[in-house]
């Protein structure tokens, strides 16, 4: 994989045609998102168009945390061992206030996953090896330098305008899919609002190049000696590269901070020498905001062009890919027939639950960090003197609720749920295990397969058609106790890894009924 990516335009058929082309799914841009559905759709036999107006991957690092969850998404497409073997594993952080540690956590600290607890890597690194694995893909049409400029959402469809180097054309389709980014062009056209809440402090990323003795840790200061009054963050990168942000305040203009001459005296400062190089430098100012829904007809929002949060906790990138996980597998029942298009009203009301959490944490995160009121610097300002004397204190300090999975709590897809102890309810994102005598080493990769799955003794017997059953062996104790399978209960796993349902007293027509309600047509 290479840092840097260019591609050519290239004509398409589509574009001599007197009626324009028809196509199942169109997906408008092809950054993380659209490129992880575009790759899930295609697994599930769905052809898919996309389209994208740049020419090219690989400016800046932009988004480099990427969380178990996600990794477990793109090992069920094959990409994750490479981006693991390539990226920085790291499950541990550490607060500081001044020179003084706080508290340090660990994101991990069981046994039983594949995946790590989160791995750093550059964002196009990720991108890179996502085209790849698209280009490779017979049934992704793949167009660079195609840009969305006209769109009709009908009843049955949407029709679109397409601007390119040769030309405008026109195509349709029975289900386009938004992932153009936070200024989405395609929410423009719709004339779509964001509602949420936009915050004034601006902050400084930096990519420096060095080699340095920092642990593989994520490492933030509030009040540090070498930034004072302000907040700062390191994490470490592949390929000597370490990323530093550092608060900047609200009035700090963003043109002058970029200049080098400004950004390398801070980074001496915090570093206490020059021995680095400038890799890439961003000033930002960023939003906690969505649309109110993400499903507009036949037109579909995911990713920043759907909801935007801070990057404190890592939870933009991660978010718009589970966004891809949870949309996939049912537009692809929706576009086969199996399912009516009702089921993507449940994209809809899981994902903006989804959503409304991650603006919470990171609205909270943001709160702490840089507070804008009296009381919240008063609050901040108590936690910070506590925190070293007592746990109670510590969990009111900030520095960004790391990513998890959301749990899709009363979703319309999940079956009854009634009188268990322990384990996973209805709605909860699965827990990795390691499976003794199966096909599959871990429960996480037998999702590759793309299907449901029922776990339980007996499972093979009562599974219906297209559902995988796992039956635990005699060593899958973690898997016995993480879903609480003991006196013959059984789990059915979505395809996206959700619980759908547990029963108690396993029976064919009750699983049956379960997976009819999961896919929409309970």
């Amino acid at each position: 994989m290479q840092p840097f990516r260019q591609f050519a335009y290239r004509r398409n058929p589509d574009q001599d045609v007197a009626t324009p082309v028809r196509h199942p799914v169109v997906i408008v841009g092809a950054g993380l998102v659209g490129l992880t559905l575009a790759l899930d759709l295609a697994r599930r036999q769905v052809p898919v168009v996309l389209i994208d107006d740049a020419d090219r991957i690989g400016e800046g690092s932009r988004a480099i945390c990427f969380a178990k969850r996600t990794l477990e998404i793109f090992d069920r497409l094959g990409l994750a061992q490479a981006m693991v073997e390539k990226g920085v594993t790291w499950q541990k952080g550490r607060v500081f206030r001044g020179e003084t540690e706080l508290y340090a956590f660990d994101l991990l600290p069981e046994g039983g996953h594949k995946q790590p607890a989160f791995i750093n890597l550059q964002q196009f690194y990720v991108e890179a090896a996502l085209v790849d694995a698209v280009l490779a893909e017979p049934l992704v049409d793949l167009r660079w330098s195609n840009r969305l400029s006209g769109l009709d959402n009908r009843e049955d469809g949407a029709k679109l305008t397409i601007a390119t180097p040769d030309g405008d054309y026109s195509l349709e389709a029975d289900w386009l899919i938004a992932c153009d980014g936070a200024r989405s062009p395609t929410r423009g056209l719709l004339g779509l609002e964001f509602r949420g809440e936009a915050f004034e402090d601006r902050f400084l990323i930096a990519d420096v190049k060095m080699t340095a003795p920092f642990p593989t840790e994520r490492w933030f200061w509030f009040d540090p000696p070498f930034h004072s009054g302000q907040s700062a963050l390191l994490h470490k990168q592949p390929d000597d590269i370490w990323r530093i942000d550092l608060q900047l305040g609200p009035d700090a203009d963003p043109d002058h901070e970029k200049q080098p001459e400004v950004v390398r005296p801070r980074i001496e400062r915090m570093l206490g020498h020059a021995d680095f190089a400038l890799e890439w430098v961003s000033v930002y100012r960023f939003q906690c905001r969505r649309l109110d829904r993400f499903l507009h007809g036949r037109v579909v929002f995911a990713g920043d062009a759907a909801h935007q949060v801070s990057p404190f906790g890592a939870r933009g990138a991660n978010s718009g890919i589970q966004d891809a996980d949870n949309l996939g597998w049912k537009l692809a029942l929706v576009v086969q027939g199996r399912s009516p298009a009702s089921l993507l009203d449940s994209y809809d009301g899981e994902r903006v639950a989804a959503a409304d959490e991650n603006i919470l944490n990171s609205t909270r995160a943001t709160d702490f960090i840089a507070p804008r009121s009296p009381g919240e610097r008063l609050l901040r300002e108590g936690a910070l003197s506590l925190a070293p004397l007592t746990g109670f204190a510590k969990r009111f300090v900030n520095s960004g609720r790391l990513s998890l999975p959301s749990a899709y709590a009363g979703s319309t897809l999940s079956g009854e749920d009634e009188g268990w102890e322990g384990g996973l309810p209805p709605g909860t994102p699965f827990l990795d295990a390691p499976l003794a005598g199966a096909s599959h080493a871990w429960l996480s990769e037998a999702f590759s397969m793309g299907q449901a799955i029922l776990l339980g003794e007996g499972a093979a017997e009562i599974a219906p058609a297209g559902v995988l059953a796992i039956e635990p062996a005699a060593g899958d104790e973690t898997l016995r106790q993480r879903y609480a399978l003991e006196g013959g209960a059984a789990v059915l796993l979505r395809p996206d890894g959700h619980v759908a349902a547990r029963f108690r007293e396993p029976r064919r027509a009750a699983v049956e009924a379960a997976i009819e309600r999961m896919e929409g047509r309970g």
